[in-house]
């Protein structure tokens, strides 16, 4: 009898790593932009994809006779040194712009890999990353050694081209229109349209099959405007911050999101509902409605701002 349970004394040892192996969370990939990767979606438009990573944009690179525009540099001088790299095997152009959707970090920090580009931004962006650029990078620092690493040194792009609401750019054969629709991911998030291509870079504005990551600042009016103004321009290329390009039909799949969660907000705040109850409900509702969509602690955020803004 001993060695039969010395046997199964040996098999439950073997099982329990292997089973706590099973349960233990994935590592997150590291948040490198992939090289060898771009994909022309357009004439003069490539589209650097971020492949689900975490921390990684999607990044644009519009390429044209004088000039060329990078659209959302990645995290940090490494990333973008990556960018560069693949730029120029599309262009040898020394007059280079570069550009973020938002003001957040790995859309902005790897603007150092190009010192001698102009960076085009709107005065809201650049008052965001002075009130909490540094913020940002601290916490973003803390998520692991490589991001900490990829931040070291890390500040705010200076701005060269520093515009209000709207800025058009001219690249030679191809001009790229800036438009600021927030407060909706944040107060700065500036939507490019490239004319001609029809390509819309629209940052966290429109997504793919994802919830939008509305916070406290947002405001589904300005939300909806934004739909508005993207719908006029007819894109027939969207390209979100994250996540895969998808055509012009994005903007009514966004749009319907927003108003359901809207509407159901009103009517529950026309029944006499507090707020913490009604952000419950629509919370509940819009999982179960899109199971599995990512950045669902938008949802919350974005019922507040419409029982705010509800009659």
């Amino acid at each position: 009898m001993i060695p039969c349970l010395i046997v199964r004394t040996s098999l439950v040892a073997l099982v329990l790593p292997v089973v706590a192996l099973a349960q233990a969370p994935a590592t997150p990939p590291d948040p490198l932009v992939r090289e060898n990767a771009t994909v022309k979606v357009a004439a003069h438009t490539y589209v650097i994809p971020d492949n689900n990573v975490g921390l990684v944009p999607n990044v644009g690179l519009i390429i044209g006779t004088r000039a060329a525009l990078v659209i959302d540099p990645g995290l940090g001088r490494r990333n973008g040194e990556a960018v560069l790299r693949e730029l120029r095997k599309l262009t040898p152009t020394n007059e280079i712009y570069v550009a973020a959707t938002h003001f957040h970090a790995e859309h902005s920090t790897g603007a150092a890999a190009f010192p001698a580009a102009k960076y085009v931004a709107t005065r809201i962006q650049d008052e965001e990353f002075a009130q909490s650029g540094a913020q940002q990078i601290q916490t973003f620092s803390g998520r692991s050694p490589m991001t900490a690493e990829l931040l070291r040194g890390a500040t705010a792009p200076r701005v060269d081209v520093p515009f209000d609401r709207e800025h058009a750019l001219d690249l030679g054969g191809v001009r790229v229109r800036f438009v600021v629709v927030g407060p909706t991911h944040t107060r700065g998030d500036t939507m490019m349209f490239v004319e001609g291509d029809q390509v819309l870079f629209a940052g966290d504005v429109i997504m793919n099959r994802s919830f939008l990551a509305a916070n406290a600042a947002s405001s589904m009016k300005a939300w909806l405007a934004a739909f508005d103004t993207a719908q006029a321009m007819v894109p027939t290329v969207i390209v979100p911050s994250h996540g895969p390009v998808g055509d012009g039909s994005l903007v009514a799949q966004n749009r319907e999101t927003m108003l359901s969660i809207q509407a159901r907000v009103r009517a529950l705040k026309a029944q006499g509902q507090a707020v913490d109850a009604v952000v419950a409900t629509v919370q509940q509702e819009e999982q179960a409605r899109h199971q599995g969509w990512p950045r669902a602690n938008g949802i919350a955020a974005a019922a507040r701002a419409a029982f705010t803004e509800a009659p």
